[in-house]
């Protein structure tokens, strides 16, 4: 007889994000116990889920304070710090670990996620983000062609906060809405994502590409939201210390709302904030 071969079994958790209606904002899968898998079955999970991104919830291991570590996964590679997979694992583990604030260790740092309740329901979380570095970009005439648009409004400027973000400002909303870009074009010009904005009333539109990702556009990122509140505050756009909120993923059949505020001056960020809500909408449970 052939010896009887051991079916591990791996559960994970649906949770859309930048959302509280459930099947819009960005999905995200939480594979809450990972102890088991290697990078290269995550890498393959999460291609197998086929997320913007995945996330895979180990023990922690910063010297730091935190309540446990995950690793970020896209279909095509890992990231060291993503805001919508921080966001939605907080919302995943907030309920059976019973805080006010979930400390997620990334390859970024350490990211507090304070949580807010309504009763026994998380209805809102904020993050507090790394804070990133920024420069001007390079190719910045291969973005604009790729994108099809001929100018942005405010500098083309490249932010690293662990994934890399480029802005490009538009003249209105429709402009942002219009858009149809030559993906294969754009993952040339660039490995970064890229992100078009415009001003929408109160509020700013965004939309984002990573084809360099395998994300051809993306629901909602909340990892460009801090970068863009100090972009626009740079640039004298919006005051800092003001909160903005982001629309984004309507294209796509994802709509999302994000809120972000970035603290201090053009010369010293001294704080940076992303926050929103999130839903859980299904469970499953992978076995091989």
């Amino acid at each position: 007889m052939g010896s009887i071969r051991r079916v591990r079994r791996f559960r994970y958790v649906v949770v859309d994000v930048f959302t509280d209606t459930p099947l819009a904002g960005n999905q995200l899968a939480v594979f809450t116990d990972a102890r088991d898998l290697t990078s290269e079955e995550m890498q393959d999970l999460a291609r197998e889920m086929n997320f913007s991104e995945t996330v895979f919830v180990l023990p922690p291991t910063a010297k730091e304070h935190a309540d446990v570590r995950i690793r970020i996964f896209t279909p095509a590679l890992e990231l060291p710090f993503a805001g919508h997979p921080t966001l939605g694992t907080a919302f995943v583990l907030g309920i059976p670990l019973q805080k006010i604030e979930i400390r997620l260790e990334t390859g970024s740092g350490v990211v507090p996620v304070a949580l807010e309740r309504d009763g026994a329901k998380l209805v809102y979380g904020s993050m507090e983000q790394p804070i990133p570095v920024w420069e001007p970009v390079e190719g910045e005439s291969e973005i604009l062609a790729a994108l099809g648009v001929p100018s942005s409004g405010l500098p083309v400027e490249r932010y690293e906060l662990g994934p890399g973000h480029v802005f490009v400002e538009l003249v209105s909303a429709g402009d942002v809405a219009a858009l149809e870009p030559d993906l294969g074009a754009l993952e040339r010009a660039t490995s970064d994502g890229v992100n078009c904005f415009a001003r929408d009333g109160e509020r700013w539109k965004t939309r984002m590409f990573a084809p360099a990702h395998g994300v051809a556009e993306d629901a909602a990122t909340g990892s460009a939201a801090g970068p863009l509140a100090i972009h626009l505050a740079r640039h004298g756009r919006i005051a800092f210390g003001e909160q903005i909120e982001i629309v984004q993923g309507v294209e796509i059949g994802r709509p999302s709302r994000l809120f972000a505020c970035a603290e201090g001056t053009a010369d010293r960020i001294e704080r940076v904030t992303v926050g929103g809500s999130a839903v859980v909408v299904a469970r499953g449970e992978f076995g091989f």
